[in-house]
């Protein structure tokens, strides 16, 4: 397979609801996806960056800045999306960026030979449990009520954003309106430290699935401690960023779950492996969201349906966050969706829709 180049492609979509977690409240989504142009397909990737650094150190225009400075230009002569991550390791960090390119790549290669994601990562299954994400809200009534409507719609799996003075409480009243048979879980997004763990312990008395990055990213040992003090188990998300943290975190007893994100782990390869890692250990896995548009979501929903993945991820339908997607909208059926099975992701962008959400272009060859 042959790159000819890459198209930079940047679109806003509105959210249909303000979304709101511990690092700030999101209203839309400024999104970069790349286009990579072969001598075979194109293929279609997209950079889960934000636009400031306040999930990860990556901002969307830093993207932007490695893909045209140092990312495009390192990928010349590549000839498989196995080749990325050798030809770009020597530029450090920046995993969004390079899984985006990465993403691409491997969906061109895919829809050139006719695979699909799903059979490219390892699928065994057809279909995904759905779980979704709800943000903090300005009451206890309103989150109650977006919760009550997440569950007749189907979802199988709530997660509560939770942050200092939004926690027990707020658990506490699901709970009870919702009952125990409801699977609940709760992500912190590192907005606690180990000083916080008394108060953390209160949330043993909910039987929640987990807590997900209770501290900081580099708090590793910070993680075993809590372990050590709470019974709910605990995941991380940002402090994973490659198969090598997650070894690491496994081995200090820092996790007992893992949140796999592949833009944060540079691409769905490296996602594979520490999938396998996790497995191997016997950890369980499941699949973090971004607020994908229906190019991610095809992605996710692919790799979610790995034998790992037991548990529920954030693999909503489209219309959870966006009124109108760029894709054909992904929707729930008995709180599951069916994973894709043509060639590459298995879904492309309307061009028309494309064309409406869009906000700048530009084309950069090899």
């Amino acid at each position: 397979m042959k790159i000819e180049g890459f198209e930079l492609r940047r679109i806003a979509l509105p959210i249909v609801t303000p979304f709101r977690t511990s690092f700030g409240t999101q209203t839309s989504r400024d999104i970069l996806l790349v286009k990579a142009i072969t001598d075979g397909a194109e293929g279609w990737g997209e950079c889960v960056s934000l636009p400031q650094p306040v999930y990860s150190p990556e901002y969307t225009e830093g993207a932007v800045d490695m893909l045209k400075r140092y990312f495009i230009p390192g990928v010349a002569g590549v000839k498989t999306a196995t080749d990325v991550a050798p030809a770009l390791h020597k530029y450090k960090g920046h995993p969004m960026a390079k899984a985006v390119i990465e993403t691409a790549i491997l969906d061109a290669e895919l829809r050139t030979e006719g695979r699909s994601f799903a059979r490219e990562l390892g699928s065994v299954n057809e279909r995904v449990p759905c779980g979704v994400s709800v943000g903090i809200m300005d009451s206890i009534p309103e989150l109650l009520d977006a919760v009550g409507g997440y569950i007749d719609e189907g979802y199988v799996r709530i997660k509560l954003k939770i942050e200092p003075g939004w926690d027990i409480e707020a658990v506490r009243a699901v709970r009870e309106r919702f009952g125990d048979e409801v699977l609940l879980q709760v992500d912190a997004n590192t907005a606690y430290t180990l000083r916080d763990a008394r108060h953390l312990a209160k949330l043993d008395d909910f039987d929640l699935l987990l807590i997900e990055q209770p501290l900081e990213e580099e708090d590793i040992v910070g993680h075993a401690d809590l372990a050590k003090m709470l019974k709910t188990p605990i995941c991380l998300d940002e402090s994973v960023t490659s198969a090598q943290t997650a070894a690491a975190a496994i081995r200090l007893g820092a996790t007992s779950v893992i949140n796999i994100k592949p833009g944060r782990v540079g691409g769905y390869l490296e996602a594979r492996r520490i999938h396998d890692l996790a497995a191997a250990a016997g950890i369980p896995v499941w699949c973090g969201g971004m607020l994908e548009t229906g190019l991610g979501r095809a992605a996710n929903i692919a790799l979610a349906s790995l034998p790992g993945f037991t548990l529920p991820g954030d693999v909503s339908a489209s219309d959870r966050f966006y009124k109108t997607d760029i894709t054909e909208p992904w929707v729930m059926e008995d709180g599951h969706l069916t994973v894709p099975t043509g060639p590459g992701l298995g879904v492309a962008p309307i061009p028309e829709l494309l064309e409406e959400f869009t906000t700048s272009v530009e084309w950069v060859t090899l």
